[in-house]
């Protein structure tokens, strides 16, 4: 994971605002609590991936509440396309001030260049394959299929960075362990279930 910190580090000039793609069914377990002290003060939008499997009161909260912590938040379904549409709309609002620097400067139609991030197994390639309209990242039922950056231009105004999922080193609570292991975010063989006093 130390490469993984370090090429995001390094790439986070690159680009103007930061996706983390978290599991709506639990949002707090599925947020790699260094993202935020990694990305710093980079404009951030927070991607509910798998919204239509968790409670719509709940994620409405959440929205409420990473908005809250000046995000922005688009609640989707990566599989079925569910609210995928909303992504450019949504990348644009959070950057709706540069944009504004940007016209002022007479760079009008500049490429918005995103940082995709977020935990294994969240769905972060299904979301960017749907957003593409096409196959670009691989995508499987099993964390660390993503192992290097990849670009994936979506229109002449966007730009997606592809990285690989960031876990970290050690869980503090059981229970956001759990949580990973039982949506499919770690490997089993990573958590001792007796050690979690799962028996």
């Amino acid at each position: 994971m130390t490469k993984t910190r370090r090429m995001i580090a390094e790439n986070l000039k690159y680009v103007d605002v930061v996706a983390e793609v978290i599991d709506a069914r639990i949002p707090i377990a599925s947020r790699n609590p260094d993202i935020d002290e990694l990305v710093g003060g980079k404009p951030r939008v927070i991607i509910l991936n798998r919204a239509d499997q968790a409670d719509p009161a709940a994620s409405k909260a959440w929205g409420a509440y990473f908005r809250a912590q000046g995000m922005s938040v688009l609640e989707c379904d990566a599989r079925s396309g569910a609210g995928v549409k909303q992504f450019s709309p949504v990348m644009r609002g959070a950057l709706k001030e540069q944009i504004a620097k940007w016209k002022e400067k007479g760079q009008v139609g500049r490429v918005v260049r995103v940082m995709i991030l977020g935990v294994p197994n969240v769905g972060k390639s299904t979301f960017i394959n749907r957003i593409a309209g096409r196959k670009t990242a691989k995508t499987e039922d099993r964390p660390g299929v993503t192992r290097a950056k990849q670009w994936v231009p979506i229109d002449r105004g966007l730009e997606l960075l592809d990285t690989p999922g960031i876990l970290w080193p050690k869980f503090e609570d059981q229970s956001v362990g759990l949580n990973l292991a039982y949506t499919g975010a770690v490997k089993d063989e990573i958590l001792d279930m007796e050690t979690l006093g799962c028996h």
